[in-house]
């Protein structure tokens, strides 16, 4: 079959990386696979293999080059943007979808008509949500935070996501948009979980890639965007207050990295927390970790557990709305701790206690790439 996996941009991120594993799913499995981003950017995320072609759609600048884009786009941007938060898209939408239909029929013009459409990430649907096709499925990748019933709320989701083929990474993302949807009277047509894949094969190789800045002796580490809704905040005091005593890597950077320097400080504890910067390869220093924590607020799925787990290193993690627990089920639900600065403290202090333990990679088989590729390709 082809499959064509669509995303923003190819930024690094762990949407985006998880758009690359699933073209690359698709590719092991022996289809046709292509990746599309609709901008692009400097030192894009690649896939690993070969037969995965890629493609660079400039939506933006060809949307305002059919003139009709740019007007529609300065409406929105000047009086439609200014009455709802977050509209823009309303205007700049409507041609994006008629100029990725354009780039489509030029596309299987050329390599052939596409079994499988799959576009990752809000942002990527917002682009080009005047397009609709009964191939296409539409991946929520987080849990929905405001499911209020407002008129801002009902247009979007009318736009966004009703009567189309959703697919969400996990239970507790369907949960929520199942709550979301009855606020907002729309309905999809259909809806159903499938969970992101973990490229063990690809994992195992990276992780043997050398970096000299990794730590030579054992320490905690979290692997996230430093923003709010990771909340490094709560892992800096209960690591303060857990009285662990090996040193805490932070990798990762964002808006929160100044905020999370200055309350490390507060905390006394400084001296022990490493700030390490976005790494383009995390894998090594996963590899390397003791125990790999993370702190979220919520989690659409928490791609990095399984990261971390595929590199042999045990996980803790707060327990979150979201979907943490389709990864840390059976025998790793005791790596889920109560949402506090106590519980999560508590639970550092007991996960560090005697050796590293062991992982068995049998706990990722539900969430082996060719599994996964398979059930994108069946019918809704």
């Amino acid at each position: 079959m082809r499959t064509l996996v669509v995303v923003r941009s190819l930024k690094m991120g762990g949407m985006e990386r998880v758009a690359v594993n699933l073209a690359d799913a698709f590719a092991e499995a022996g289809h046709d696979s292509h990746l599309l981003a609709l901008r692009p950017v400097k030192q894009p995320l690649a896939p690993e293999r070969d037969d995965v072609t890629q493609h660079t759609l400039r939506l933006n600048w060809l949307t305002r080059m059919t003139l009709i884009g740019f007007v529609l786009e300065l409406l929105a941007r000047l009086l439609l943007n200014p009455l709802m938060k977050r509209s823009l898209f309303l205007g700049t939408g409507v041609m994006g979808g008629v100029v990725f239909r354009a780039w489509l029929w030029r596309f299987e013009r050329r390599h052939g008509r596409v079994d499988r459409l799959v576009f990752r990430g809000v942002g990527t649907f917002e682009q080009l949500w005047t397009f609709r096709d009964p191939r296409a499925c539409y991946v929520l990748e987080n849990i929905l935070q405001d499911p209020a019933p407002s008129v801002r709320q009902r247009l979007f989701a009318r736009c966004l996501y009703h009567g189309r083929h959703l697919v969400a990474v996990s239970r507790g993302v369907a949960e929520s948009f199942e709550t979301a949807q009855r606020q907002w009277g729309v309905r999809p047509s259909s809806l159903r979980v499938i969970v992101n894949p973990c490229p063990i094969a690809s994992i195992h190789r990276l992780m043997n890639e050398s970096d000299p800045d990794i730590p030579a002796g054992p320490y905690l580490l979290s692997v996230a965007r430093l923003v709010p809704a990771k909340d490094q905040a709560l892992l800096l005091r209960a690591y303060a207050r857990s009285g662990v005593s090996l040193p805490l890597v932070l990798v990762g950077d964002g808006q929160e990295r100044e905020r999370l320097s200055l309350l490390a400080d507060q905390l006394g504890i400084a001296d022990r927390v490493r700030f390490a910067g976005q790494r383009r390869n995390p894998y090594p220093w996963m590899r390397d970790a003791r125990l790999f924590v993370l702190s979220s607020r919520f989690e659409g799925m928490g791609i990095v557990l399984f990261e971390a787990l595929a590199c042999g290193t045990p996980v803790l993690s707060v327990d979150c709305p979201g979907g943490i627990r389709e990864i840390l089920k059976g025998p790793l639900a005791d790596s889920v701790v109560p949402h506090s600065e106590q519980g999560l403290a508590e639970g550092l202090a007991r996960a560090v206690e005697g050796p590293k333990p062991p992982v068995d990679e049998a706990w990722l088989n539900d969430f082996l790439p060719p599994r996964v590729a398979a059930r994108f390709l069946q019918a809704p």
